[in-house]
């Protein structure tokens, strides 16, 4: 069953007043609506979710980045429910979708946005309130480069330590000289190529 968000935001404001949350509608065929959260308020939130009987959030199912360098596609997808002022720059967006076991019902989908995409790309982590959030937090933090404030062990889980970029940034270029591919072949071969020594003519 799906969840009635427009009870569950008047429930949270009600219970946290001071809390920022908004709708946002989802255009889309799936139509799945969200709640959009400032990140002062995220762990609150969840854990208001999560411990508040009638709404039994118990378990965090999926944890998904999504950069979004151009702030007008963003509210594109999730569409707020009143007419407000773009936001200035880009930013990282973290998508939640909770569900209710005892009550079988879900995904209740959450958002939470960094201030931009470059130096406060900080978010707070969930984790204290959802253990599930641990490795796909730092999956996040790995190809997106949030950084989860809290986390209890914030380090890359696919890339090497000693890598410098986040793969699923839209503007990420991949490198041409894949020096960490042993035997480069193909259209790779190729572009490893242009970074091989000249050879001496003999």
């Amino acid at each position: 069953m799906m969840p009635d968000l427009a009870a569950i935001l008047s429930r949270v404001q009600t219970a946290l007043p001071a809390a920022a949350l908004a709708l946002r509608r989802n255009p889309g065929p799936a139509g799945q609506d969200s709640l959009l959260v400032a990140p002062a308020d995220l762990v609150a939130v969840c854990r208001f979710l999560r411990d508040t009987p009638e709404l039994a959030f118990d378990l965090l199912s999926n944890v998904t980045g999504v950069d979004w360098p151009d702030p007008a596609t963003a509210d594109a997808v999730a569409v707020p429910a009143e007419a407000t002022a773009p936001a200035a720059c880009g930013f990282l967006e973290v998508v939640y979708h909770l569900y209710s076991t005892p009550r079988r019902v879900g995904p209740l989908v959450l958002r939470a946005r960094t201030a931009d995409r470059a130096a406060a790309v900080q978010l707070p982590s969930v984790v204290a309130v959802y253990r599930s959030a641990e490795f796909q937090e730092r999956e996040i933090y790995d190809l997106f480069g949030v950084i989860f404030t809290g986390h209890p062990d914030l380090r890359r889980i696919l890339m090497w330590d000693e890598f410098l970029d986040h793969p699923l940034r839209k503007d990420y270029v991949a490198p041409d000289d894949y020096q960490y591919e042993p035997t480069p072949h193909d259209a790779v071969l190729e572009k490893a190529k242009l970074h091989y020594p000249a050879k001496a003519e003999s």
